[in-house]
């Protein structure tokens, strides 16, 4: 069974229809990038995965679980899917250790040693165990993301979604980034990323879905959408993309 089905999804915001018939599936271990210009609904589709947008009508299924206006429902579908924004989001009066044992200790209600235990082997995916005692403050902003990313792994979710982690980041930050982001698409993690980030989507997704004005405009392989675009639309963004 897909992991991640989306079905002919709808979602307004008074008088703009910001998607418009989204359908898409994702299989377990597979890395989606979302790509398209600003506006086209990208950010909207990943927010609508995780809950935090409820659509007008269509059906999201994501980890087993079929998204809902419940709150005990969507307190266990974010459980199952980690969502990491572009601002970092991290509580700055907590240490890098606190802001990810937060969730475990008052959501999970797991022991405070046994969440340490998880943030160590967190920070240790991301690269940042020396940083477990310091403050969002004392961090740079590559690291402050990879604190972001380490607290959702904490969680153990079935399914990650990034929407533009890096676009506040400079080349050097973007690229510690996302070497984290790929590892955790080689261990199999089922991902699906919002980037402008053509060269590493192109490296990491099995699977790309170009989105134009609220709908998937094409789909496909990386080396089939990168070499046979079938739409203006498409070869017009990534020209723009590559200039």
């Amino acid at each position: 069974m897909p992991v991640v089905q989306v079905s002919n999804i709808h979602k307004r915001y008074g008088d703009l229809e910001v998607l418009k018939g989204v359908s898409l599936t994702v299989e377990g271990g597979g890395v989606v990038a979302l790509i398209g210009r600003s506006g086209s609904g990208k950010s909207t589709l990943l927010r609508c995965l995780n809950g935090l947008e409820r659509v007008d009508s269509g059906s999201i299924e994501v980890a087993g679980h079929t998204i809902s206006g419940n709150h005990d429902a969507l307190r266990r579908l974010r459980q199952d899917v980690g969502i990491v924004f572009q601002g970092y989001n991290l509580f700055p009066h907590f240490t890098v250790e606190r802001n990810i044992t937060l969730a475990l200790t008052a959501v999970k209600r797991m022991r405070p040693a046994q969440a340490r235990e998880i943030a160590a082997t967190v920070l240790a995916q991301v690269g940042l165990v020396d940083k477990r005692d310091a403050y969002p403050e004392q961090l740079s902003g590559g690291q402050q993301q990879r604190v972001a990313i380490a607290r959702s792994l904490a969680l153990k979710p079935k399914v990650m979604l990034f929407d533009e982690v890096t676009s506040a980041l400079d080349p050097e930050l973007t690229g510690e980034v996302l070497r984290v982001i790929e590892r955790l698409a080689a261990d199999g993690m089922t991902m699906l990323l919002v980037t402008h980030e053509m060269a590493f989507a192109r490296r990491v997704a099995n699977n790309i879905v170009f989105m134009h004005n609220g709908k998937v405009c094409e789909s496909g392989a990386p080396a089939e959408l990168f070499t046979e675009q079938q739409s203006s639309e498409l070869r017009q963004f990534l020209a723009a993309a590559h200039a």
